[in-house]
């Protein structure tokens, strides 16, 4: 009796030693092993951004910008992202500018003038414009706003090249609200293709930037 009492001592003072030699060396070791905080480092938005698109597909929670668009230009870039089918990867977010930039043709006597003017010009191959009501009762022909006037002169030269050469660019006096596309943690193939839709967008761009926490 005297013996089993002496064993079971010796079999509970061996499990007490090797649970107190695996709490202190064992899993805390490991931890230790596996996590170097000197090692993590964070990036600012500024930082982000300066990696440009070519990069963004290699990290986490990095969103690229693309834009800013005006209502209908908005809705034919929604459409050209529907192929990639990001679903929920994508939203939108309204920006207000200060001043912007416009470009348009005319001022038109009426109506019916202005929507011939853009009849010959969609013949010519322009697409982003509309028809809208100018000062005095008169209309011009839009091809549309631009956050900066360096913008709105280069396509006013790809318009020239078309034989439009009476667009005119004008700083608006009023701000402008416009839209930019999100694209959340995107992959390479759907940067390069982004990449290629903003050329064929007159006025938009691309910006890497850190993604906005969702609540």
């Amino acid at each position: 009796m005297r013996i089993v009492i002496v064993l079971l001592l010796l079999a509970n003072f061996t499990l007490w030693a090797y649970t107190r030699l695996d709490t202190g060396n064992g899993e805390g070791v490991l931890l230790q092993d596996q996590i170097q905080p000197d090692k993590i480092k964070l990036l600012s938005p500024q930082q982000v951004a300066a990696l440009g698109p070519a990069k963004v597909a290699a990290l986490a929670d990095v969103c690229v910008e693309w834009g800013p668009f005006s209502d209908p230009d908005r809705v034919r870039a929604l459409a050209d992202l529907e192929p990639l089918a990001l679903g929920r990867l994508v939203s939108q977010r309204r920006v207000d500018f200060d001043s912007g930039f416009s470009l348009t043709a005319g001022p038109f006597p009426n109506r019916s003038a202005a929507d011939t003017r853009a009849a010959e010009l969609r013949k010519l191959g322009v697409r982003e414009l509309a028809v809208a009501e100018g000062q005095r009762g008169q209309y011009v022909v839009s091809f549309g706003t631009f956050r900066s006037e360096i913008a709105a002169t280069a396509y006013a030269d790809e318009l020239a090249k078309l034989g439009m050469n009476t667009a005119r660019v004008e700083r608006r006096a009023q701000p402008v609200t416009q839209t930019l596309l999100v694209i959340r943690d995107p992959q390479q193939p759907v940067v390069a293709r982004l990449r290629e839709l903003a050329a064929q967008h007159a006025g938009s761009d691309l910006r890497t930037t850190a993604c906005e926490r969702t609540s």
